[in-house]
């Protein structure tokens, strides 16, 4: 075992000889790469393979022995100046590296189908190789100045593959966006790394945290400072992993391709931002004040991100939204001291949601095969519906991801939320009721997505096989179904959109449907061999290679929830996870039993459930397709009508909506304040460097040029006119003397 540790090293540069020899077999022989693209992603897959092999050995060991191994050597020394680099193994980093490279395996097997018809297919897998080897580096680091050259390599890496497809403005935006958004945490991340360098003169973590406590212990650091250091470290988490107010790159992060949203950001470089927090939790612990601050900034970030998905209509977007509330939860555990809940959340959340979004690749593979369907509308959940009738599978899987993140026991989230959930009630009873009632909003906005995806009936379906023409339309509903006049009138809480496909919840004015509405749809349909029919293109489940793994994760989303739990009713035999973590528990100075036994736990568990299973069924009741929903809308509409003034009813209604639509507005205001600010500075300063810096430099030259003019007309070669010109000067200055 230590031979295994020592030789743990080499673990970060195992994928590395595939973007090398990718970029070499590019430069000397073009053509032959360019047609063997598809073998790359076998050494890919291989050598991810060998390092997930050596993850779960050296988690096995950590298992059975409770121990952390460190490896640290002199890469640059000096009189005054001393830095190291090195690697460390620890619970934390054993977790880690199986959720990069199971997770990882998984996407680039994915991919392979996924990208085949892509021509940046080789820039795709050594950019996700690349990723791996940065991702690898950054959890095995030891010490914070190694962490911050990873950190920052991963931030690249992700800038290149959010802006893959750099040729759509959109893309080449988005990735912008997210690179600049990134760089205002890291500043603050490499000002912390240097403030606690100047205190403690150490940047290896176990050398940091002693030094630090004995300094705050004997009062021999001014607090104020190494608080500031603190907030600071905590700024590059918070950008990473999108909390409140640096998490407006996650959404449009979405326009890179699906197998990466599901691999960066859902989970592995959104988990960095967790990662560093847990790493160094024990320096935050002695300070209260970084605590809850950390504690806020995690409820803040669970609300924000769960009601901005709630009117979303990308179904990526509102995977995003939901990876924001969810990484919410995990800030939230580390704030409140949960180190178990956080992580265990950590791992049950990245397989869940990176089943979600394959299934979402999947999905929006199938729709792409619509014959005229362009990419932003295959992403667009209003123009689908009745999709689990073509692809069985990827919606049986969804479902099973869905459940899982709404909390659904017996699935992998259900048992790390709801940990999180028991420990708010003991730290804060506000923080509690919002995290419970997110909860709610998370089962609501989820089954949306799952309903507005696979019930009902395909919005592209405006002819039958006959060729007569549907009933006239007045409106497109959310529920994937087309909605008479007569159903609008009878049903007013039916959702209707305007021609600009911004709806809400509840509308009671019909409109007939516009002609620009009827041009978009009008690509779908496709007229077949036969004289007679006219039929569509419909959607079909992916290949096996995209199906395999989806089918895989769906396995974890089932099972990986057992490592948290206890064997033992009393509690008196720890489960996996706090084996795993014990040491780590330890310096924590926490307990590591996950305590009580089975019937405290469900009572604590039924208020959740209660909670989700309210939620799933509002979701149901507003968008179950109208055909099977018409009594329970009339039944609601007429609770509505006798309880509430409908008109104030359906303003605070179309209020949440446009909040949510509008991504609560902050990203306007960033533009308005910041981007807006920013210009307007630059601005002014581009007319003082125009008017007066350039104007006392041309006005100089300018004065000279009328000078050297005027004093030419006065030298004009005769001697008579200066002797006169000069007695005038004399005697004007003998007249100004005398007066004076």
């Amino acid at each position: 075992m230590e031979y295994t540790y020592q030789y743990s090293w080499i673990i970060p540069f195992i994928p590395l000889p595939v973007p090398i020899l990718i970029g070499v077999g590019l430069l000397l022989f073009p053509t032959a790469t360019k047609n063997l693209r598809r073998m790359w992603a076998f050494p890919s897959i291989l050598l991810l393979s060998i390092v997930m092999i050596l993850s779960v050995y050296l988690s096995i060991q950590q298992i059975n022995r409770s121990s952390i191994y460190q490896y640290v050597g002199s890469w640059t020394i000096n009189n005054d100046f001393s830095l190291e680099f090195g690697y460390l193994i620890d619970p934390l980093t054993s977790i880690m590296l199986i959720l990069i490279t199971t997770v990882g395996i998984l996407v680039l097997f994915y991919s392979d189908n996924y990208m085949s018809h892509d021509q940046g297919y080789l820039r795709f897998f050594a950019y996700l190789s690349f990723f791996n080897t940065s991702m690898l580096g950054l959890v095995t680091s030891s010490n914070l100045i190694q962490i911050y050259i990873f950190w920052e390599l991963v931030g690249v890496c992700s800038y290149l593959l959010i802006g893959f497809w750099f040729t759509r403005p959109i893309a080449a935006t988005a990735c912008q966006k997210a690179f600049v958004t990134n760089r205002v945490g890291d500043f603050g991340l490499l000002l912390g790394i240097l403030g606690l360098y100047w205190v403690t003169g150490s940047f290896e973590f176990r050398d940091l945290f002693e030094i630090s406590n004995n300094l705050i212990y004997n009062n021999e650091v001014n607090f104020l400072f190494i608080t500031l250091c603190s907030f600071l470290l905590f700024a590059g988490a918070v950008a990473k992993s999108a909390q409140f107010p640096l998490h407006v790159w996650l959404p449009d992060a979405m326009e890179g391709p699906t197998p990466i949203s599901a691999l960066i950001h859902a989970a592995t470089m959104v988990a960095a931002g967790i990662f560093l927090v847990a790493r160094l939790l024990p320096l935050f612990i002695i300070i209260p004040y970084i605590m809850g601050f950390i504690s806020l900034t995690g409820i803040i970030t669970v609300l924000l991100g769960a009601t901005l998905a709630l009117a979303q209509k990308d179904i990526k977007r509102s995977l995003a939204y939901s990876t924001m509330s969810q990484l919410g939860y995990m800030m939230l555990a580390l704030g409140m001291g949960s180190y178990r809940a956080a992580l265990f959340h950590l791992i049950t959340h990245a397989y869940s949601k990176a089943l979600l979004f394959l299934g979402s690749g999947s999905i929006i593979h199938s729709m792409e095969s619509i014959v005229g369907y362009s990419p932003d509308k295959s992403q667009n959940m209003v123009l689908m519906g009745g999709l689990k009738k073509h692809v069985p599978i990827t919606k049986t899987a969804f479902l099973v991801g869905t459940l899982s993140l709404c909390g659904i026991p017996p699935l992998a989230c259900f048992w790390s939320k709801d940990e999180i959930l028991n420990d708010s009630w003991f730290y804060s009873p506000i923080f509690a009721i919002i995290a419970c009632s997110t909860a709610g909003l998370t089962a609501f906005y989820m089954f949306r997505v799952y309903l507005l995806t696979f019930e009902g009936h395909l919005n592209v379906q405006f002819q039958n096989y006959s060729g007569k023409k549907s009933s006239s339309f007045y409106s497109i509903s959310l529920w994937g179904k087309e909605i008479s006049k007569n159903s609008e009138k009878k049903f007013p809480l039916l959702v209707a959109m305007d021609n600009n496909e911004r709806a809400s919840f509840f509308w009671n004015k019909t409109y007939q449907i516009d002609d620009n509405v009827k041009k978009t749809l009008n690509p779908f349909l496709t007229t077949t061999n036969f004289p007679t029919k006219n039929t569509f293109s419909y959607p079909h489940e992916s290949d096996d290679t995209m199906i395999f793994p989806i089918f895989l994760l769906v396995l974890f989303t089932l099972f990986v929830g057992a490592i948290g739990i206890p064997f033992n009713q009393d509690g008196s035999d720890l489960d996996i996870l706090s084996k795993l973590l014990n040491p780590a528990i330890n310096l924590l100075h926490q307990n590591s039993n996950n305590s009580g036994n089975w019937e405290e736990f469900l009572i604590n568990a039924s208020s959740s459930l209660s909670i989700a299973f309210l939620g799933i069924f509002l979701a149901t009741l507003l968008y179950k397709p109208i055909y099977s929903s018409l009594q329970n809308l009339n039944l609601l509409n007429s609770v509505v009508k006798k309880t509430y003034n409908r008109a104030l009813w359906d303003k605070i209604i179309n209020v949440i909506y446009n909040w949510s639509y509008n991504r609560g507005y902050i990203d306007a205001l960033y533009t308005k304040s910041l981007t807006g600010g920013i210009r307007g500075l630059a601005e002014l300063t581009h007319f003082f460097d125009r008017r007066v810096i350039d104007g006392i430099t041309n006005g100089v030259g300018f004065a000279s040029f009328f000078l050297g003019e005027g004093i030419k007309y006065v030298g004009v070669g005769r001697i008579s006119s200066y002797l006169l010109l000069y007695l005038g000067f004399v005697l004007i200055f003998l007249l100004i003397y005398f007066q004076y």
